[in-house]
């Protein structure tokens, strides 16, 4: 089975993180995620997470270290799904291809319905940024 290789964008700003809810249509509609997408061959993880975050936000980042690493299969296919630190830089996030953006603190995840490959990432955030954290 092939693995898709994906670049999801970590963004954090005073505080809280940009995640988008899935478009009607998508596979996993209406479901919250961190933003991002397939990489391209030849491509790099930081600069897919930079193209695809142009692309469906309309926003500059910057893309670093990555946080997190989960491999999901959904049907027929598995994805290794890269949670990558970003930093916003150019322009205000606005939902291009995604249905709703939101600003969420750690402890307001549990308010929202992630993708399973969210999991890790949400918990960690969570963990990390806790009491004490």
């Amino acid at each position: 089975m092939p693995v898709v290789e994906v670049a999801a964008a970590v963004i954090r700003r005073d505080g809280k993180y940009l995640i988008c809810r899935r478009r009607p249509g998508d596979s996993g509609a209406g479901l919250w995620e961190f933003p991002g997408g397939k990489v391209e061959p030849g491509e790099s993880l930081p600069a897919c997470a930079v193209r695809e975050i142009r692309e469906e936000l309309g926003c500059g980042i910057v893309a670093g270290a990555e946080l997190e690493s989960v491999a999901v299969r959904y049907g027929d296919r598995e994805l290794r799904v890269h949670f990558l630190a970003a930093t916003l830089v150019d322009g205000e996030p606005r939902p291009i291809e995604c249905d709703e953006l939101a600003w969420a603190a750690p402890e307001e995840f549990g308010r929202y319905a992630f993708l399973g490959a969210n999991g890790a990432i949400t918990a960690r955030l969570a963990r990390d940024t806790g009491p004490g954290g």
